[in-house]
This record gives structure tokens, C-alpha cells and sequence, in this order.
């Protein structure tokens, strides 16, 4: 499949450059609930390192809707280019991630990404980068806070509360298994807040993370290719 990127942008950047670029890009983000229909497929995204982070590995699982059976998954590698540094992890995971995606026939209606959507101090997680990017709808899955503040969550599936920073509703703190900790849940794009958690828990069965998440993590940590 042949990706159409829009606002196309270098990745040979400096970190200096790469926010430029998420300061110009971010106000092309829309929270309005903007998605195909029907959703017959959704996808996770995870990406892993190895070689000692040298080579980046990224991973798509494609799984049916409703039924959440994986359908079909893609993989790719590239060299690391880019550092480490919290806030800027999209320069470090996008470009394998969009090899992997080309790997695929078609794109799912749903993209769920391990990371951050508008939960970033710039409102421009990888979730949203990459869904600028493609014009397409996302959501940011994060399994640990990187901004913001909230209250208690009810210790029951499905409860959440909102995930502020500023003043600013910039999330949801979602319970999606009683006992465990909750998931950090925030747009990407052309989706709102209550949307991407109800999209969320529908892909959650009985575990905590959801089952798109499960699926490229663990495609994301193989060392070969599948």
C-alpha cells in the first residue's frame, strides 16, 4: 500500500528542529469525532529497540472488528536516527512505523498507538503526529503518564477520569481492569476524548492493555521477521 502523507516533513532533524516542527504541526489536529464507516478493522502499534536501540522495530497487528481477531500484521526495521528524549519519541519510532504500515494491503479505520496523542506538553504525541500525518483517526495508549494531573479512578472496568494539565481536559485516565493499574487514553486525531476511551475499552477484553496494544507488543518484540 502506498501511504499519501500530508505535511510531509524531514526526520534528519535536530531536537531544536523537531519541536519547531510539532509547534507547526499540532494545530492541524482535530478533535472532532471523524471516523469511516462502518469500522470493520482497527490496529495497534507498538515499537521496540534492539542491537542495544541501534535498530528500531516496528510493529501493526490488524484485528476485526468487533470480534478482535487478528487479521493480518506487518513489521518493520530501520536504522535508529534519532535520541532518546521524552516528547520527541515520534522522530525515533514514526519512520519504521510507516514501513510497516505501507507492508499492509490497506489502512485500518482505527490506528491505537503505544504512546501519547494530545497528552504531550505540545499536544503532539506520536498518536497525533502520526494521524496528522496520514489524515487518519488515532488514538494515544499510554501505559504511564508523561503530563497532567487527575483524581482517584473508581476500581471498576470502564470507570475514568479526566486527565487535565493547565486547565486543559487533555485525556482520560481509564480503569480498563478491576485490580491494575489504569491506561492513559487521549486522541490523536479526528477523534474526541470520549470517543478514543469508549474505542479503547471496546478493544479491551480481560486484560488490561487492549487487545490492538497486545498484539503489536508482542509482534514489536520479536527479533525476526514474521
Amino acid at each position: 500500500m502506498r501511504l499519501r502523507l500530508h505535511h510531509a516533513h524531514p526526520w534528519d532533524v535536530t531536537p531544536r528542529e523537531a519541536i519547531a516542527i510539532q509547534q507547526r504541526l499540532r494545530r492541524f489536529v482535530r478533535l472532532e469525532d471523524d471516523l469511516p464507516e462502518p469500522v470493520e478493522t482497527v490496529a495497534g502499534i507498538d515499537v521496540g529497540f534492539k542491537n542495544e536501540n541501534r535498530i528500531t522495530r516496528a510493529a501493526v497487528a490488524v484485528l476485526d472488528f468487533p470480534s478482535l481477531q487478528l487479521l493480518a500484521h506487518s513489521s518493520a526495521e530501520t536504522p535508529t536516527a534519532f535520541p532518546y528524549i521524552p516528547g520527541l519519541l515520534s522522530f525515533r519510532e514514526i519512520p519504521a512505523v510507516l514501513r510497516a504500515l505501507e507492508k499492509l494491503p490497506r489502512l485500518p479505520e482505527l490506528l491505537l498507538c503505544d504512546g501519547q496523542g494530545i497528552a504531550h506538553p505540545r499536544r503532539f504525541g506520536i498518536a497525533s503526529h502520526l494521524g496528522v500525518l496520514l489524515d487518519h483517526p488515532t488514538i494515544g495508549v499510554g501505559k504511564t503518564r508523561l503530563i497532567g494531573s487527575h483524581g482517584p479512578v473508581p476500581d471498576e472496568k470502564g470507570a475514568w477520569v479526566p486527565l487535565e494539565d493547565n486547565g486543559e481536559i487533555i485525556g482520560a485516565v481509564v480503569r480498563t481492569r478491576k485490580g491494575v493499574k489504569p491506561l492513559y487514553i487521549s486522541p490523536g486525531h479526528r477523534l474526541s476524548i470520549e470517543s478514543a476511551v469508549r474505542w479503547v475499552l471496546a478493544c479491551t477484553t480481560r486484560y488490561k492493555l487492549p487487545e490492538t496494544t497486545r498484539w503489536a507488543h508482542r509482534l514489536a518484540s520479536v527479533v525476526q521477521e514474521i
